[in-house]
């Protein structure tokens, strides 16, 4: 527990200072670092041990968030898919079938999956009220995350889903809802104080609600993939937490559903 915490207390400072005290390029540049690492715990969970391989993909991680934060070009997707794809199956011809298209394909889906989702985070940094949502996306699920951990060490009796993570309960799941809830209207409370602009603590309410629900989602899918694979942990990047998956695989389910709540209920105007 201690190291959980002191990792939280380095870890949402340096994301606060790269969110809001530096440049906005420093947004990709930070999703394509957390993409790279993640694709690569999740080749090395599925038993990609390709080296080559294993760098074409990483790479094709890193350059999606600097893509999608110069206008997401089609032409450029295209070549880069083009020049991935050619890569890749020259290696897999050299391999003379040692190289199988299963890990090929699931190692490809993890990086258009985890750097596109991570993604959701550079367009909400494209927004006119930047500031208002950005941080939004992460403190949501950690706060979510969190809650769960707490209500269910202290109140937690019926287990959730005891064949896939064996220490989630139906009470845990509860509280970190309702914390969505609060603190997503607390978050319209501090950025109203601080900005002066007009929020709607019902759409916050609802980021809340639909947040939480799709954040112990991502948490699930995540253990679905370590129970199938067999390992405890996706990495060790972070002491208490595991590695970049681990962490921030909430977030990766938790962005995107954010990115269509501001465009649909937008909460600060």
């Amino acid at each position: 527990m201690k190291s959980r915490i002191l990792v939280a207390c380095v870890g949402i400072p340096l994301i606060l200072v790269v969110l809001f005290a530096l440049p906005e390029a420093f947004t990709p540049a930070l999703v394509a670092v957390l993409s790279a690492v993640g694709t690569y715990e999740a080749l090395h969970a599925i038993g990609m041990n390709h080296p080559r391989i294993a760098l074409y993909t990483a790479a094709l991680a890193v350059l999606i968030p600097f893509w999608v934060y110069y206008g997401e070009d089609h032409t450029w997707a295209l070549l880069g898919l083009m020049i991935y794809l050619v890569l890749i199956f020259a290696e897999a011809f050299a391999s003379h079938f040692r190289v199988k298209i299963d890990r090929v394909g699931a190692g490809f889906f993890f990086a258009l999956v985890i750097s596109y989702c991570l993604s959701s985070v550079v367009r909400i940094g494209a927004l006119e009220l930047r500031t208002s949502y950005i941080f939004l996306p992460f403190v949501l699920p950690f706060v979510v995350d969190a809650a769960a951990m707490i209500t269910g060490m202290f109140l937690g009796k019926r287990k959730m889903t005891p064949n896939l993570s064996p220490k989630k309960t139906v009470e845990g799941a509860i509280g970190g809802l309702i914390a969505g809830v609060v603190i997503c209207i607390l978050y319209g409370i501090a950025f109203r104080f601080i900005t002066k602009v007009e929020v709607n603590y019902y759409f916050l309410a609802v980021y809340g609600i639909l947040g939480g629900v799709i954040t112990e989602m991502g948490d699930l899918a995540f253990s679905y993939i370590k129970r199938t694979r067999k390992v405890k942990d996706f990495g060790h990047i972070f002491p208490g937490h595991g590695g970049v998956l681990d962490r921030f695989d909430s977030v990766i389910f938790c962005a995107p559903l954010l990115q269509l709540l501001i465009t649909w209920l937008p909460a600060f105007k």
